[in-house]
This record gives C-alpha cells, sequence and structure tokens, in this order.
C-alpha cells in the first residue's frame, strides 16, 4: 500500500489507494490532499484540514440527521438529538477512520509524526470529518452519502434505544444519594473564534472531578457527565 513518504507528503498512487477506498474518483485531487494535511505540515493556515473539517463537520450531522428521521419517525427531538450527539461525537469519527486506516496517509510535520500524532483519536477525528467535507465539495451530496451511510447506518442501526443523557443520570445519581447537585464550568477554551472546543469540568461533591470537550458547551458537559457517571459506577459495585 502506498502511504506518506518521510518528507511527510504522499507517495505516488497514495491518494490514488485512498479515494478507492473512500469510493470516490476525485475531480480535484487536491481537495483530498488538503483533507489529510494537519496544520503543522501547512503553508498557510488555509491550506489545512481545518476549512475542509469546517464543512465535513455540517455535512456529517446533515447525512445523519435525515438517516435519523426516516429510521426513527415517533421519536421525539431531544431522543433524535442525542443520537446525533453519539453518531457524530469524536470517538465515533476515529472509530471510522481507524477503519481506513485515515492516519497512514496524513501529511505531518516531522515533529508531530515522530510524536505519534497520525495515531491521535482527536487528529483522526478532525481529519475524517475534512474527508467528508472534501467529498461534499468534489462530488456533492451523493458523494458525500456515499462514503458516510455505508459507515454509519450499521452504527445507527445498532442503537435501539436513544442514548441516555448523561446530565440527567448524573444528576439522578447524586440526588439519589443525598449529595448536592453536579457543578459545571469552564477550565479551557481553544481554538479560532468561529470555531472553538470547549471543556468542562464536572465536580460531585465528595469525588474527584471528570472533564470533558466539545464544540459547544453543551456537548462538553455531556462527554464530562458520562465519564464521571462511567467512574461513579465502581463506587455502586
Amino acid at each position: 500500500m502506498a502511504t506518506a513518504h518521510e518528507s511527510g507528503r504522499p507517495a505516488d498512487g497514495a491518494l490514488d489507494d485512498l479515494a478507492e477506498r473512500l469510493g470516490h474518483r476525485f475531480e480535484e485531487p487536491r481537495l483530498l490532499r488538503e483533507a489529510l494535511t494537519h496544520p503543522s505540515a501547512a503553508g498557510k493556515p488555509a491550506q489545512s484540514y481545518e476549512r475542509l473539517e469546517f464543512l465535513g463537520d455540517r455535512v456529517l450531522a446533515l447525512i445523519v440527521s435525515d438517516r435519523l428521521l426516516a429510521r426513527f419517525p415517533q421519536e421525539a427531538e431531544g431522543a433524535l438529538a442525542r443520537r446525533l450527539a453519539a453518531l457524530v461525537r469524536r470517538e465515533t469519527l476515529a472509530e471510522v477512520a481507524g477503519d481506513l486506516a485515515l492516519g497512514d496517509f496524513l501529511i505531518l510535520a516531522k515533529a508531530e509524526r515522530e510524536a505519534g500524532a497520525s495515531a491521535n483519536p482527536a487528529l483522526l477525528a478532525n481529519a475524517c470529518e475534512a474527508v467528508i467535507g472534501a467529498l461534499y465539495l468534489d462530488g456533492g451530496l451523493v458523494a458525500a452519502r456515499g462514503f458516510v451511510e455505508p459507515r454509519w447506518t450499521p452504527l445507527l442501526e445498532a442503537e435501539r434505544t436513544p442514548p441516555q443523557d448523561a446530565k440527567t443520570s448524573l444528576q439522578e445519581w447524586a440526588q439519589g444519594r443525598g449529595l448536592p447537585l453536579p457543578v459545571y464550568r469552564e477550565t479551557r477554551r481553544e481554538g479560532p473564534p468561529h470555531e472553538p472546543i470547549f471543556t468542562i469540568e464536572v465536580v460531585v461533591a465528595g469525588h474527584a472531578p471528570a472533564e470533558g470537550a466539545g464544540r459547544s458547551k453543551r456537548l462538553a458537559e455531556q462527554v464530562a457527565a458520562s465519564r464521571l457517571l462511567a467512574r461513579l459506577a465502581g463506587v455502586d459495585e
């Protein structure tokens, strides 16, 4: 398989190999190259995957939302929103990227590559969104759907009931033990002003805090609550 040269640039045929996996022949291969270019290896900010990641995030949400509406016609907006959040979260994107071996094709600066960035779940999730954005720009919604639906439909079908709202579950856990309500606070904000990543910490009295990150405070709170719940599950055992 053709992958990236030591220079960080794709080897001959690497983009063709990946395009075949994606099921799309690119009219503009530069879009796929851009989707694989980490900011550390970009000559200019606009040449990295960040702009395509911004677009791919929205395209993915649109396609998955459309599938959810069709698959679960009786569910309320809140249940659909919880399903969507689970399906487009970083962990899911990183899983799809891993199945594609997307890390083998990433264009990275030498320092990033030597630090193992090609296996970083957050970076893989970003690149996966960027690839979806590149597919959309090159082939429209048809091309994006051709990639997304075969990979996300099995994940969508696997959850027969909507994921539990983690914040509500954590609140109920605390109240059931006579503890004060969980407290959330923002601990960090990264990324450009138009596309910030929030980090939220949640604390339940008497227990170590947990953190979660997301593109909105609401999502970051859900991630933090979910992580704390997973840890607290051992308390009741």
